[in-house]
């Protein structure tokens, strides 16, 4: 159990900036570090953001670099306020708490940080904020403020859940990921349903991922768009096409498609039921497959003429096929659900969704994330609460993104100063990779006296300290004050 209320003397060089005993150089360095890499980072992955979405010549000439400079700024100042006030906390108070050195140091920064940052952006969907993990999350691709909240606020939830988990107040459930994604995906399928439930970039991918069929309207009768579909697929069957696989294909799938049962409710005019639900599997299952192979591009081309057989590796690795698994049978699972419903009741209601994504969510069994449970669940509540708002319900906090984004970032930091091992790997790597791996060359020995196991994971580190400097002697036992 962590000692709250106990202190220790040392100085925020024995404990923080061990690499050099004066604090401007310190917060100097990792300025410089932190500037470089978010530099680095964000001027590759907005130029990759700005190609794929078409963007005109007039954006990169006059918005391009403002926008780099912007969130590099933003994520720049993270790091260097943090270590600020990291230093300022220690002259303030005297001594180390053990709050301070992780949660009462980055909650100022962290708030002030992201005021830099543009409240409002346009940003990529959600889904490949969820596959790229933690880089884009934190802006990369011109995200707004408010995603940045709700990735760090799942970042913090995890977080506390594995501390609670790390001290035995709590017991992990066995596939609780998926059980929370299938309750998660249930409502969302509900609101994605519903007249005006979803709106933006969640609409728009919920749209995309399970198709504009299964969006209920009632403005006309599903027979007469029948025959509308019939009508304009059969002057298209007689175009002549070259024989080649693709067309074979084709054909095939086309003679298929057109035979079979499909009620009357179901709005997908050119397929009969089975055939719609394998066409969704197929087509969910070669997105999944080639987000994954993109992502291992960097990594596989970057021991390409070391190690020319691990180019293979790229199209033959386990966890393709794992997310387009996972894809493809949620999107399966969620439309044979949604005609099964429908034939059994003879009618489409918003309802049967709430039974298909719950039914579909087990489609995470394929590929168990707990980053992709956590963050759908957060993007949940802030639907819930938003719509609280419009319906009056619940009152409005004008800069409550602001406040719950400095208030999760700061639990991260305090369990990446205490708790390193209670901290998401992914999140860790990426603020070693911030600072240049100066985050890993705390003292985490010393703050073995607040019960955490600080050091843990750094059993073999000790830093070499100035004896000049130092308040505490290395060679003297500590005891809490």
């Amino acid at each position: 159990m962590a000692a709250l209320s106990k202190s220790i003397p040392h100085s925020c060089y024995e404990i923080g900036h061990t690499w050099h005993p004066r604090c401007s150089v310190a917060v100097l360095h990792v300025t410089q570090g932190a500037l470089a890499e978010s530099l680095r980072i964000y001027g590759t992955l907005y130029l990759i953001a700005a190609i794929l979405r078409k963007r005109k010549l007039d954006y990169y000439l006059h918005k391009l670099l403002p926008e780099i400079l912007q969130s590099t700024s933003f994520l720049t100042a993270n790091g260097t306020l943090y270590i600020a006030c990291f230093c300022i906390l220690r002259k303030l108070l005297g001594k180390f708490y053990f709050w301070s050195p992780g949660f009462g140091a980055a909650l100022p920064a962290s708030y002030m940080a992201i005021l830099i940052e543009r409240k409002s952006r346009q940003g990529m969907n959600w889904l490949l904020t969820l596959l790229l993990g933690p880089l884009c999350a934190l802006g990369l691709f011109g995200c707004r403020r408010g995603l940045l909240t709700i990735y760090m606020a799942n970042q913090a939830t995890e977080t506390l859940f594995r501390m609670a988990v790390a001290r035995g107040a709590i017991k992990p459930l066995r596939h609780g990921e998926v059980l929370l994604f299938c309750i998660t995906s249930a409502l969302f399928m509900f609101f994605f349903r519903c007249k005006d439930g979803l709106k933006g970039f969640t609409y728009s991918a919920l749209k995309f991922i399970v198709g504009k069929e299964e969006i209920p309207t009632h403005s006309f009768s599903p027979e007469a768009a029948f025959s509308k579909t019939e009508r304009k697929i059969k002057p298209c069957e007689k175009i002549s096409q070259r024989m080649n696989l693709l067309a074979l294909t084709k054909k095939l799938m086309d003679k298929v498609c057109k035979h079979g049962p499909r009620h009357r409710c179901c709005k997908h005019y050119e397929d009969n039921c089975i055939s719609y639900c394998i066409k969704g599997f197929i087509r969910m299952f070669s997105i999944g497959y080639l987000i994954q192979c993109c992502l291992r591009i960097p990594s596989t081309f970057r021991h390409l003429f070391t190690k020319p057989s691990r180019l293979l590796s790229l199209f033959y690795n386990k966890e393709n096929f794992q997310l387009g698994a996972f894809l493809g049978s949620f999107v399966s699972i969620y439309k044979g659900t949604s005609c099964f419903l429908r034939w059994v009741r003879n009618l489409d209601d918003e309802l049967h969704a709430l039974v298909a994504g719950c039914l579909a969510g087990i489609s995470m069994m394929f590929y168990k994330s707990t980053t992709i449970s956590m963050y759908l669940a957060s993007k949940l509540v802030e639907t819930i609460y938003f719509k609280g708002i419009e319906a009056g319900k619940v009152p409005y906090f004008p800069h409550a993104d602001s406040v719950i984004y400095a208030i999760s970032t700061s639990i991260c930091f305090q369990a990446a100063v205490m708790e390193v091992q209670n901290l998401r790997p992914s999140y860790w790597k990426f603020l070693l990779r911030l600072t240049k791996g100066r985050f890993a060359l705390m003292n985490r020995k010393v703050l073995d006296v607040f019960g955490t196991e600080a050091s843990r994971n750094f059993k073999d580190f000790t830093p070499k300290l100035d004896p000049r400097y130092t308040v505490v002697p290395p060679e003297l036992p500590l005891e809490l004050s």
